[in-house]
């Protein structure tokens, strides 16, 4: 039996350090509680932009958007850093595997990332989102194959999908292939319909999706920060069983932990009459094929 968290809270928006302090809180509720793997939402540190356009029009941009995508690029996290120690030393602190969305900075570029812990405070790796979902193009860069991960850990076989990528049904057929059995969502998709969604995948996985929402409030971003309703992210955290059961959640309306005991013997029960991977596909017909060679702008070779 395994214990899991799923974190659903708000970061303090722009401001790293703040808001390393409060995983480190909130882990550690997590930790008393008997959790093992802890699951924080998408982009929690330092920030989800929801309601910013960054002064960006078709043709234009603006001094002030630039401004703030600076304070945006300066609270970012980059890999090696103390940030990353920092969030290393609270998995290792509370024993547990931590898997939190982060905006990760590399270069000139931000990325919207999932960093992986176990219980020792070793990054095992990332995934970076893929494809950006709409405006988020605009601020985000684009991940590449190299970095979708599925970790073989005591827990069991531990992945993340980011926000809109569960809706890539070939992302999803990857994670499957790679033998998922927990699979992370995190998120800040808050409608009614994403519960529904993260129904369908573990049924069709056959494995426990544990997705974290944000949720978050105007008095967690900056005084000037320009979308002015009082919650921007109410949540909707939920954690599923191979058979498509809600076994916590969906909470909408507040910041919450859930908690939830995960057998990981319904994942076998689940495969015997659906292994989309395995006995219920169909390799003569179709076949995925998955490049997980890095992709970088420049390649330098030397005789």
């Amino acid at each position: 039996m395994i214990r899991a968290a799923v974190v659903q809270a708000a970061p303090v928006v722009f401001d790293r350090e703040a808001t390393i302090a409060k995983v480190r809180t909130l882990t550690a509720d997590a930790a008393s509680e008997g959790a093992q793997l802890v699951v924080f939402p998408e982009a929690f540190v330092s920030g989800y932009p929801k309601g910013l356009d960054f002064g960006a029009r078709v043709g234009s941009r603006t001094i002030e958007g630039r401004r703030m995508f600076r304070r945006y690029f300066e609270s970012a996290v980059e890999l090696p850093s103390p940030a990353a120690t920092e969030l290393g030393a609270i998995a290792r602190d509370h024993s547990v595997f931590l898997v939190i969305g982060v905006i990760e900075r590399d270069g000139g570029t931000l990325y919207c990332t999932v960093l992986f812990f176990s219980p020792s405070g070793e990054l095992l790796g990332k995934h970076r989102k893929l494809m950006p979902t709409a405006m988020e193009r605009l601020v985000w860069g684009m991940g590449d194959g190299s970095t979708m991960p599925v970790f073989d850990t005591p827990l069991g076989r531990l992945g993340a999908v980011i926000c809109w990528e569960n809706y890539m049904p070939l992302l999803r057929m990857a994670m499957y292939a790679k033998r998922i059995e927990l699979y992370c969502a995190p998120t800040v998709d808050d409608r009614e319909t994403w519960a529904r969604s993260m129904q369908h995948i573990a049924f069709e996985g056959r494995c426990f999706v544990l997705s974290a929402v944000q949720y978050l409030e105007r008095k967690d971003c900056p005084k000037d920060y320009a979308d002015t309703a009082e919650v921007l992210i109410r949540g909707g955290s939920v954690i599923v069983n191979p058979q498509g059961v809600v076994v916590a959640g969906p909470h909408y309306g507040g910041e919450t932990i859930l908690i939830a005991d995960l057998d990981r013997n319904e994942i076998a029960e689940g495969k015997f009459d659906l292994d989309v991977a395995g006995h219920y596909s169909r390799p003569d017909v179709f076949r995925l094929i998955v490049n997980e060679r890095p992709a970088p702008a420049a390649e330098f070779e030397r005789d």
